[in-house]
């Protein structure tokens, strides 16, 4: 599959103009995110960002956003979230040639650590543009995906927790007091609840999700904390299952919560076509999904919505289902 990276570029603003201001939704990625791999048939590999972005480019919304290159997440960004050891221990070991295993599932090559960088430093990006309104909203197209990532340990595929860090910077940096986490990943997003579980975090943080159980990595059944609404959905769930989810578990927690701030992991695994996991959503589940939660945003959080992406592993199902989730997040319009 060709390098489908999109330029760094501003070609037009997609959604109303009020007083001579058009808000927008920022596509914030980076080419480093392509380097990383982790062995020829590692599912995780850079054919699906490559996915994503033909998708968007094909279906000619690409061109209707704000798009960025994602910067380098600073250490100090990193370590709001994970140990300071473990972000010093992955930084000293970054490999110069070969890769340098982390656990079974996850490895680094060379290009590694700009990889994870850039994708924990989109997030901390799309923050600052949707709370300075330069972006209505923000999809981060990134590797390597993060939700699994503790607060000391890499798993999953994940080194560090992008959507963690870009919480973290939310409330510590940009002074919002209340963000809600939104995982729809097939996998228990088990790194972000370690993280939010957390007693200090738990009136500043609420995760929603539902996950396919029993599954990797086996967690988020078992006493969870009061921030921390967990779905598990047996194999073969599908529309339906997300649909009485949302009405019954997420949508009355996030009314009580009135999150600020809405972040989303987006992973697009659950989808039916996808082998890797065993539910049946379909891209209209994904709209569904990012109507309601841009309704959340819309009600309590000025609109205030970033996504980035996660899992998703058939490339064909994961390109349309983000072009879907993104589209659905373009067409929100608003007053700046």
């Amino acid at each position: 599959m060709r390098d489908a990276s999109p330029a760094v570029h501003n070609v037009r603003r997609l959604g109303a103009s009020y007083e001579g201001i058009t808000m927008t939704t920022a596509y914030i990625t980076h080419t480093d995110c392509l380097k990383h791999e982790m062995g020829v048939g590692h599912p995780e590999c850079p054919d699906r960002l490559r996915a994503v972005n033909d998708h968007m480019k094909s279906s000619g919304l690409l061109e209707q956003l704000r798009v960025l290159e994602a910067p380098l997440a600073a250490p100090e960004d990193l370590k709001r979230v994970h140990a300071e050891a473990y972000v010093d221990l992955i930084f000293e070991h970054a490999p110069t040639e070969g890769y340098v295993q982390l656990d079974p599932d996850t490895s680094m090559n060379p290009y590694t650590l700009s990889a994870a960088r850039r994708a924990a430093g989109a997030g901390v990006m799309a923050v600052d543009e949707v709370m300075s309104g330069r972006a209505a909203n923000a999809f981060c197209a990134v590797r390597p995906c993060g939700h699994h990532a503790t607060t000391g340990r890499p798993m999953g595929f994940c080194l560090f927790n992008n959507i963690g860090v870009a919480a973290a910077f939310a409330i510590q940096k940009m002074g919002v007091k209340r963000v809600a986490i939104v995982d729809f990943d097939v996998h228990h997003g088990n790194g972000t609840e370690d993280m939010f579980s957390k007693p200090q975090w738990q009136d500043k943080v609420l995760m929603v999700s539902f996950f396919q159980h029993p599954f990797y990595p086996g967690s988020g059944t078992q006493h969870p904390a009061p921030n921390m609404i967990n779905v598990p959905f047996s194999a073969g769930s599908d529309g339906r299952a997300v649909r009485k989810a949302f009405e019954n578990d997420w949508a009355p927690a996030l009314e009580k919560f009135k999150p600020e701030l809405v972040l989303i992991s987006a992973g697009f695994d659950a989808h039916r076509e996808d082998t890797l996991g065993g539910l049946a959503l379909v891209e209209s589940d994904y709209e569904f999904m990012t109507r309601e939660l841009m309704a959340v945003a819309a009600k309590h959080a000025n609109h205030r919505i970033v996504s980035m992406l996660e899992g998703g592993y058939n490339l064909s199902a994961l390109g349309r289902s983000a072009v879907a989730h993104v589209r659905s997040l373009a067409a929100d319009s608003r007053p700046a």
